[in-house]
């Protein structure tokens, strides 16, 4: 390898570190899964490192060219997989307690709830949706991205940000989701039907994602009695043995549970004004491994 070549490859690398993290940042908001979304980036990486860069006049949007349009490509497969999911399917998540960058753009397209939410979405609408309101990308170059004329990408923000309208939430604090969570944490615990129930909006769901896995509910369990029932039978049993440990998920506060040693289950709410309206529990094993040690 002569030295221009080595210098020339090392000058790649450098490019491609420079903006790793917004392409993973796209990947993972468009597919929800941060496995996923790792093999896009390495999938991008050869791509960058086979093509010919001399013709490239702009690294960071060809790579964040390539990043989408791959990542449209996976979404449309991953949902026919999903259909054989045992269960509610919610987003893996990821620790931005040990990753903030990941949330160093504008955070609100990384939390669960707009994750759920953009699942209605088309994977193009997605994508445009995605590039506009969690990164500020001009309608050009997003035009360009998903290989439509201006005025149709116009048309599909648009469409995404009404189709969205109806369910977002107003934006709330994280000190009043944490509070939120440990006072469940504690009715939950208790299996005090009373005080969950006092907690919770009447309709309130709570969603199980496990793929299968042992005390997984495979139904989402919806409206405030129902919901305080079904966390309160499981009170004396569920709990036992378990160490909750504080971490921040997604940008929000959540727990882990960890039995013998291994991280069994991260737990999670979505809040509005002074009420719960989902309860998000993630047990599948394959979805903990970005869930890293609890924080204080």
């Amino acid at each position: 390898m002569t030295t221009e070549s080595t210098t020339e490859l090392e000058d790649a690398a450098s490019i491609f570190a420079s903006v790793r993290r917004r392409l993973f940042g796209i990947a993972y908001r468009m597919l929800g899964t941060s496995s996923d979304a790792e093999d896009i980036v390495q999938d991008v990486w050869v791509r960058w490192q086979t093509c010919d860069r001399s013709v490239v006049l702009d690294p960071t949007a060809f790579l964040a060219t390539a990043t989408t349009r791959l990542s449209i490509n996976v979404l449309q497969s991953a949902r026919a997989r999903r259909e054989t999911y045992i269960g509610p399917w919610l987003p893996e998540p990821v620790n931005t307690s040990d990753d903030p960058e990941l949330g160093a753009e504008r955070g609100e397209a990384l939390g669960f709830a707009m994750l759920l939410l953009l699942e209605k979405l088309t994977p193009t609408e997605r994508a445009a949706y995605i590039l506009r309101e969690a990164f500020d990308y001009p309608y050009p170059q997003i035009a360009h991205i998903v290989q439509l004329k201006e005025p149709a990408t116009r048309q599909l923000v648009s469409r995404a940000r009404k189709r969205l309208a109806g369910e977002r939430r107003v934006p709330v604090e994280s000190s009043e989701q944490r509070r939120l969570l440990a006072a469940f944490l504690q009715a939950a615990q208790r299996g005090d039907v009373t005080a969950l129930e006092e907690l919770f909006a009447s309709d309130v769901v709570s969603y199980s994602d496990g793929n299968g896995v042992k005390l997984a509910a495979r139904i989402p369990i919806i409206g405030r009695g129902r919901v305080a029932k079904f966390v309160a039978a499981f009170s004396s049993h569920f709990w036992e043995g378990k160490e909750i440990g504080w971490v921040e998920l997604n940008g929000q506060p959540a727990v882990t549970l960890t039995e013998n040693g291994a991280i069994t289950t991260a737990l999670t709410v979505t809040v509005g004004a002074d009420s719960i309206h989902q309860v998000l529990w993630i047990m599948n094993p394959d979805k903990l491994a970005h869930v890293a040690s609890p924080i204080a």
